[in-house]
């Protein structure tokens, strides 16, 4: 078995069964009373499962020679990581007062109800917007959502790069599928990238803000209840 293999193997034994209100509540009822911080939770969680998912197929297409259904579902498991990317900016805008934390409360609504099929009564954030913001931090991951959307659309690489070689020496143009031989060798490594960056904002970024969230909602509980118009 081998590396991506084996941590996707790991990422499944380690998604979270369940968020029990009782146990938020038993560690902070100060901080968990207010929707935010569980929303935060259910945030992180979601996008654990989610990018596990979409990250287990994309590989197993792979392995079976289907290139582009792995990199179309490589190209959603970048979406899910730039989610958990920006809600922990988000978190950071807080501690630092250049967000406020009603406003904070209503863009984790967002973030957790938002659709686009009108099927939820808020309206989601674009996703290319979000990827800008996450750029910052991580530059490049832009462009390698962008080059995978090439993939994913009907346009010049994703429909005649994708299905067709010229061959110049016959003077015409031959049909196959040549998505593993275009991406077939950099795909692993694109996998690799995303599960790297991704443990590393659940695991070692998100915790330290978490606690650090925690205390920061503790410590301004007065202020932020006398501030406070709509639940958040």
């Amino acid at each position: 078995m081998d590396t991506i293999a084996q941590n996707l193997s790991s990422w499944r034994a380690s998604l979270m069964p369940s968020i029990p209100i009782a146990g938020l509540l038993s560690r902070n009822p100060i901080v968990y009373k207010w929707k935010a911080p569980f929303r935060c939770w259910l945030l992180r969680e979601a996008a654990f499962w989610r990018v596990t998912d979409l990250l287990t197929q994309s590989y197993a297409l792979h392995q079976q020679g289907h290139g582009l259904g792995a990199r179309i579902l490589l190209r959603s498991g970048i979406e899910t990581l730039a989610s958990l990317i920006y809600l922990n900016q988000l978190i950071e805008q807080v501690l630092v007062s250049k967000l406020d934390f009603h406003e904070f409360g209503q863009m984790t609504k967002i973030l957790s109800l938002g659709s686009r099929d009108g099927s939820t009564k808020h309206q989601s954030r674009n996703i290319v917007t979000i990827l800008k913001k996450c750029n910052k931090r991580y530059p490049g991951i832009e462009n390698l959502y962008g080059i995978l959307s090439e993939s994913a659309h009907p346009n010049y690489y994703g429909l005649v790069a994708g299905y067709s070689e010229v061959n110049h020496d016959e003077y015409e143009t031959c049909f196959s599928n040549r998505w593993m031989e275009i991406n077939g060798a950099s795909h692993l490594d694109s996998i690799e990238l995303c599960m790297m960056t991704f443990h590393h904002e659940y695991n070692d970024v998100w915790p330290n803000l978490m606690d650090k969230f925690e205390n920061w909602i503790a410590e301004n509980t007065d202020r932020l209840e006398a501030t406070k118009n709509t639940p958040a």
